[in-house]
């Protein structure tokens, strides 16, 4: 009877994460709530341009922030928050309940990212370095964003969190603390070892454009197979090796445009 009970605990918190996750998704897809102003240049060109920021706009680039996270990092931290709700269940704190607080303790930490990005993106918008796409303007800039990730990639500080985030058993085996609120601490260390795994991923919206529904699809795609394939850690170093040559490049192409052809 337990283990019925724990099977259908399992199948509802998937099912909750699936929706929510898929939300999110549909959310982005629709623009986020946020409309670019647009700027006649003549000739027929468009200048996209963002809004002024207001505390209206702000709160809503703030949830815009929160929402990309929350789409963006849930599928990896599924595993995690399954075994948090067997976890639960076996020790008499409830799945579902333990998997909720849980949860909730992951997304605090990714919401404070979501505040400091968004003040970062308010500093880049105030000095005219985002373009209407919500993309760095400067091409040596954004180089120099890919290959500060690419270093990230490779230092020992990202694949010490890195590891906290493959194994979700060895992580709850460290710091798992009984009680029926310590779920809400346990999640909320998981995600700030999930941070520090990723936050240099995330600099890299700057670079494809937080309007680009691709460029995040790409970036989450590589946060979730770095944390769930067997060769992941791995393939983190092999990452970061290919977005410092990107990054070179993109930063050679800036300084040293290509000369235009004759005639």
């Amino acid at each position: 009877m337990l283990a019925s009970l724990l099977r259908h605990e399992r199948a509802v918190v998937l099912a909750a994460l699936a929706a929510v996750v898929a939300l999110a998704w549909v959310y982005l897809l629709l623009g986020a709530g946020i409309t670019m102003d647009e700027m006649d240049m003549g000739g027929g060109q468009i200048m996209l341009m963002s809004p002024p920021w207001t505390p209206g706009y702000a709160l809503l680039v703030f949830l815009m922030w929160s929402i990309m996270m929350l789409a963006m990092m849930l599928p990896g931290a599924a595993p995690t928050i399954l075994l948090v709700t067997t976890l639960g269940r076996q020790r008499g704190v409830g799945g579902a309940r333990s998997a909720g607080l849980f949860s909730l303790g992951y997304l605090l930490a990714w919401i404070g990212f979501s505040a400091a990005a968004t003040a970062l993106q308010w500093w880049l918008d105030r000095t005219e370095i985002l373009s209407g796409e919500l993309a760095l303007g400067s091409g040596l800039l954004a180089g120099g964003v890919l290959v500060a990730a690419g270093i990230y990639q490779c230092l020992p500080l990202k694949h010490a969190c890195l590891r906290h985030c493959r194994s979700p058993l060895a992580f709850l085996l460290h710091h798992w603390r009984p009680g029926g609120w310590a779920a809400l601490d346990n999640g909320l260390r998981h995600g700030v070892f999930c941070l520090g795994c990723c936050w240099m991923l995330m600099a890299m919206l700057f670079v494809g454009g937080l309007m680009n529904l691709l460029w995040i699809a790409a970036i989450a795609l590589l946060i979730f197979f770095e944390k769930a394939l067997p060769w992941g850690g791995r393939m983190s170093r092999v990452t970061g090796l290919v977005l410092i040559g990107w990054g070179m490049v993109m930063g050679a192409a800036a300084v040293w445009p290509a000369a235009p052809m004759p005639g």
